[in-house]
Order: C-alpha cells, then sequence, then structure tokens
C-alpha cells in the first residue's frame, strides 16, 4: 500500500485537520483504500507591508470554500518510511527510517461557506 502524498506549504511540509465530517463518493467495499480528491488548497498572496497572513482556503467542489488557519506543532511529527531495498535490508523488511519532520498543520475548524464558482479556474 502506498503512503499518502505529503502537503507541501510555502513553510514546509503541514498536515490538515478538518473538523468534521467529509462526504465523498461511495465506493465498493473492494475500494475502502481509495484515495479521493476533497479539494484545491489556495494559500492568499501576502503584502509585504502587514504581518504573515496565516489564512489557507479549500474549495470543495465549486461551491463551498473552507477557511482554515497555518499553525505551528507543539509536538513536531515524523514521517516514515521503510528503507529501501537494498539500505539495510531484504525486500519486506520491517526496518523504518525517518522521511520528514512535519512542523505545521493546516486546521479548518469552521463549517463551509458557499461560494459563486470556488476556486476552480
Amino acid at each position: 500500500m502506498a503512503l499518502p502524498q505529503t502537503l507541501g506549504t510555502p513553510s514546509g511540509l503541514a498536515i490538515l485537520e478538518i473538523q468534521g465530517t467529509m462526504n465523498t463518493p461511495s465506493s465498493p467495499a473492494s475500494d475502502k483504500r481509495q484515495a479521493h480528491p476533497i479539494g484545491k488548497i489556495v494559500f492568499p498572496p501576502n503584502d509585504p507591508t502587514k504581518p504573515v497572513d496565516k489564512r489557507v482556503y479549500m474549495y470543495v467542489g465549486k461551491h463551498q470554500r473552507l477557511t482554515g488557519e497555518l499553525k505551528k506543532l507543539a509536538n513536531p511529527i515524523a514521517i516514515i518510511q521503510r528503507k529501501k531495498d537494498g539500505v539495510g535490508g531484504a525486500e519486506g523488511s520491517d526496518e523504518l527510517e525517518i522521511a520528514e519532520i512535519v512542523h505545521y498543520k493546516i486546521l479548518f475548524a469552521h463549517r463551509p461557506e458557499p461560494v459563486g464558482g470556488g476556486g476552480d479556474e
């Protein structure tokens, strides 16, 4: 099973925290681990004359927008992966290595807002 892709932010890697339920299209029981696209994430441009803007928008479909905030994690999280074949173990080895350290999360804690046309450009 492939691990999900990480999210790159202007300040490094981040995780998404969505406080609520995401309704995705139903899939057959055999496809429970299938990825479902949920939206487009947009970082508004920063104005150099103002403090750093930590707002983030996620457009879900064409008619909803979630407003989130970039937050620093109190305790960073390690992303680990199995060691590649030939680097300390055989195929199927249980040896793990740290791939990245995540220092930020994007928190979406509010209900979606209706928008006309969304972030699809």
